[in-house]
């Protein structure tokens, strides 16, 4: 009778510690995905009639579309394509940051952007 416990126990303590391995091994990699999947904005720029401006889309979805510099009190685009697309990266970046897309003066200066 002692010989049976004996041998249930030690049964029962390798099934636990093959659960407890593989329940470590899959918290380890669904954790991996986890932190590598993060959402990655494309901007594109695009011709309006006085210069340029910018979209940022996710997963082919249209979140921002620019046509005018932001911020200023005139309506102008952007002069040129880089200075679109530089102030698009700033944008998806702070999205990516999980932070608000809005632009202050100060950064489209920072950027060297013509106003």
């Amino acid at each position: 009778m002692l010989k049976a416990m004996t041998i249930i126990n030690t049964k029962k303590q390798f099934f636990w510690s093959k659960i407890q391995k593989n329940l470590l091994f899959i918290l380890i990699v669904l954790q991996f995905v986890a932190c590598s999947k993060t959402e990655k904005f494309k901007i594109d720029s695009f011709k309006t009639k006085t210069g340029w401006g910018y979209t940022v889309s996710s997963k082919n979805k249209i979140l921002i579309k620019q046509s005018i510099i932001p911020v200023i009190s005139d309506t102008k685009s952007f002069s040129t394509e880089n200075e679109a697309l530089k102030t698009a990266e700033l944008v998806a970046s702070r999205l990516e940051n999980d932070m608000p897309p809005t632009l202050t003066k100060n950064d489209l200066i920072l950027l060297k952007i013509k106003f």
